[in-house]
């Protein structure tokens, strides 16, 4: 890829096996995503079922620290209430397992008096989590347009000139749509761990997607979304909302969409804090573990699977946190 401005919309059917929905109204928007292809597509497609889950867990103690030295024989899986023999076991990934990472901007209208500081935190995050050479990340932005400035790299020049290349503003806000649309066009295609990050201050306005598609194809291609709100505290304030305040169902909405996909939703005030908040994310990236299963219910009927780990005996004080569950599609993700 070239160090100039590369800018594209993404296409409006996705290439992998899921696709969206044809409507009955043209609109510059990607059509909302649906379970299924259209009649006739599939001689385009092909369906690989998954035959494994994949589960990066975090294990925190009661101080919130993160936990490490636990055992394959530590876990408990659940699927549906029925128990999963563990397949594969990691505790190494900061060693093992590379980082993929897409870092998505809100570049809707609400947010023209914060573009530098969202501009900096997206910088500063890449630059704290990702390990060159080793890990590689994306950078694209979203409003009534869904862009990849950046694809997978590992080379920080590139992606600063392409974090700092942002100069417009869009009309809307479609975060779920690009929430959907990186997760089924970049992350089911990458190996290794794969996160998002969405930096943003408001509700969607604009997408056709709504907050469960978006959960669902995050949770399908096993991408962990950790989200930062910038709403309050910076060069443009809301009256009466408090940095780190969860206030309104837009919060609760963010909050959702990440803690579903076993990640975590911050609401900061200042960039001390946020820095706190992308140290935390990267500490948690490397203490996580790594489990794979092979379900024991093997129909792809569409149903929502829905997934409970566990610590056996003696670690009742600690707390666990991953993806809740899946929907049972047959699907293609990279393993």
């Amino acid at each position: 890829m070239s160090t100039g401005l590369t800018r594209f919309l993404f296409k409006s059917l996705a290439a992998a096996c899921i696709i969206v929905a044809a409507t009955s109204s043209v609109s510059a928007q990607n059509p909302k995503p649906s379970a299924t292809p259209p009649p006739g597509d599939d001689s385009q497609t092909v369906k690989i079922p998954i035959r494994r889950v994949r589960l990066p867990i975090t294990v925190t103690d009661k101080k919130g620290q993160f936990v490490s030295g636990l055992t394959k024989e530590d876990f408990i899986i659940l699927e549906d209430k029925v128990p999963q023999a563990i397949e594969t076991f990691s505790d190494d990934l900061a060693l093992t397992t590379p980082l993929y990472v897409a870092v998505l901007m809100d570049t809707s209208p609400s947010t023209a008096g914060k573009l530098k500081f969202q501009q900096e935190s997206a910088m500063n995050f890449i630059q704290t989590v990702v390990k060159p050479r080793k890990d590689r990340v994306l950078f694209g932005t979203f409003d009534d347009e869904i862009t990849l400035l950046q694809d997978f790299t590992d080379k920080l020049d590139l992606l600063d000139k392409a974090v700092y290349s942002v100069k417009k503003m869009g009309k809307q806000t479609a975060l779920y749509d690009a929430v959907w649309q990186f997760c089924d066009e970049k992350m089911r295609s990458v190996p290794g761990r794969r996160v998002l990050l969405v930096v943003t201050d408001g509700e969607d306005t604009y997408s056709r997607a709504n907050i469960r598609d978006a959960i669902d194809i995050a949770q399908r291609t096993e991408t962990t979304i950790f989200a930062i709100s910038t709403k309050a505290g910076f060069l443009a304030t809301v009256p009466g909302v408090e940095a780190g305040q969860v206030s309104d169902k837009k919060d609760r909405d963010l909050q959702t969409l990440a803690e579903e996909t076993g990640g975590f939703a911050f609401f900061t005030g200042d960039m001390l804090s946020l820095e706190r908040s992308f140290s935390k994310i990267s500490k948690e990236l490397r203490a996580q573990y790594l489990v794979t299963y092979n379900p024991t219910n093997k129909s792809y009927d569409g149903t929502f699977r829905k997934i409970d780990v566990k610590l056996s005996n003696g670690h009742n004080d600690l707390k666990v946190r991953t993806k809740r569950g899946y929907k049972a599609i047959a699907d293609s993700v990279m393993p």
